[in-house]
């Protein structure tokens, strides 16, 4: 299982993979090596260290030069380097895996994320089918793929930094397919607001949201009565699409609570503040106030 390297990403990919453990799979969960050592720092080398039988954890490069432990790593750079740089890194974990000698099953399926398709192209090389996670809403999602038309029509990128105040984003974007009738600019994922054709998030997502037809199936953390829309556009265009939210109450339900499996695995990068947060007193200011 392979998330994208952020906290927003990689929790909604722990939560899926607990419930597939639970379900009797074998999970082998991929870390970038920056987010490895965060973790080992935020929860103890016992959390990754084999304590579940049939969960492990694995890391590859992403790329990037060495940064600040306790930085969140720049975004752009990181979808950059990604998408250029992580496939022969998995393709040669999977080979890893794969060899007799490993003492693990040998890999039938890759779960990756929806914005990290070079995993489709390394479950391609090894002939496993490879399902895609997304983790914005579905909504959000429909929203990425209509970046395309957005920039072939002319009304991305803007023509200048002006045109965030003066009432552009109020244009309306008919044809928008799974969007409200009436949907205007201001409506689809920010990446659009750039002044720049070459701004890497929007030829990023761009790029991420076309290569959705390539994973064998496609889950969302969300359910049909819900984004019903969305979801028949998205079904319209994209392989089987499964909706499986919402995932923490899925996890409530299925992970025994103070199992090792609920209680030994987690997925924050930042240390847990174990004291109680407190508002302060406004009892000497209320006095003092005439």
């Amino acid at each position: 299982m392979i998330p994208y390297p952020a906290q927003g990403h990689i929790t909604p990919m722990m939560k899926l993979a607990k419930l597939l453990h639970a379900r009797g799979f074998h999970v082998t969960f991929v870390n970038t090596e920056f987010n490895h050592r965060r973790m080992l720092a935020s929860r103890g080398a016992a959390a990754l260290d084999g304590g579940v039988p049939g969960f492990r954890f694995a890391a590859i490069p992403d790329g990037l030069p060495p940064s600040d432990a306790d930085a969140t790593q720049d975004i752009p750079a990181l979808c950059r380097s990604t998408m250029t740089t992580c496939l022969p890194h998995v393709v040669a974990l999977l080979a890893e895996l794969n060899d007799p000698t490993s003492g693990v099953p040998p890999v039938t399926c890759v779960v990756a994320d929806a914005i990290m398709s070079f995993a489709y192209d390394a479950a391609r090389r090894i002939g496993v089918p490879c399902t895609a996670l997304c983790t914005p809403s579905a909504c959000g999602f429909v929203g990425y793929s209509h970046y395309r038309q957005l920039v072939e029509r002319g009304l991305v990128p803007l023509k200048d930094a002006a045109q965030l105040a003066d009432g552009y984003l109020d244009t309306v974007v008919d044809g928008a397919r799974g969007m409200c009738d009436g949907v205007q600019l201001r409506d689809f994922p920010s990446f659009i607001r750039t002044t720049d054709r070459g701004d890497i998030m929007l030829n990023f997502i761009m790029r991420e949201a076309e290569r959705l037809t390539l994973p064998d199936a496609v889950i969302l953390n969300t359910f049909d009565d819900l984004e019903r829309p969305a979801l028949d556009a998205m079904r319209a265009i994209f392989p089987p699409v499964y909706t499986v939210g919402p995932l923490p109450l899925h996890v409530r339900h299925v992970v025994p609570k103070g199992s090792p499996l609920d209680t030994a695995i987690g997925s924050n990068l930042w240390k847990e503040q174990g004291a109680v947060l407190r508002a302060p007193s406004c009892t000497s200011t209320t006095a003092a106030s005439p």
